[in-house]
């Protein structure tokens, strides 16, 4: 069982950047393939970024690729987001999670058993 805690969300401006962090407790940390979601208001829950067990693999969605970076420590046991180049529209309540099944990175949100609690990031104009 693993359990997950994100910070580093807060309010910055357009072009600014920011870094998530998502600190996991749990021994089997760098078995899960990690990943980030958001969820704007009124809208579904989107993947962002997932990475491999070990980091050698990370997968983007096309509105942040080139923009934002997933990777992860697992002597910290702690998987991070930089975002950079932050626009308004990436406004939302950011998730990491934890699949414990999978080989490969996976975009699918079903395919997470375990989720934070969310951190607000918000990028004013």
């Amino acid at each position: 069982q693993v359990q997950l805690v994100e910070s580093g969300g807060g309010l910055v401006q357009a072009g600014g950047s920011l870094r998530l962090s998502c600190a996991a407790s749990g021994r089997t940390f760098s078995s899960y393939v990690m990943g980030w979601f958001r969820q704007a208001p009124g809208k579904e829950r989107e993947f962002v970024a997932a990475i491999s067990w070990y980091g050698s693999s990370t997968y983007y969605s096309d509105s942040v690729k080139g923009r934002f970076t997933i990777s992860r420590d697992n002597a910290k046991n702690t998987v991070y987001l930089q975002m950079n180049n932050l626009k308004p529209e990436d406004t939302a309540v950011y998730y990491c999670a934890g699949d414990p099944k999978s080989k490969v990175v996976e975009t699918s949100l079903r395919k997470y058993d375990h989720w934070g609690q969310g951190t607000q990031v918000t990028v004013s104009s």
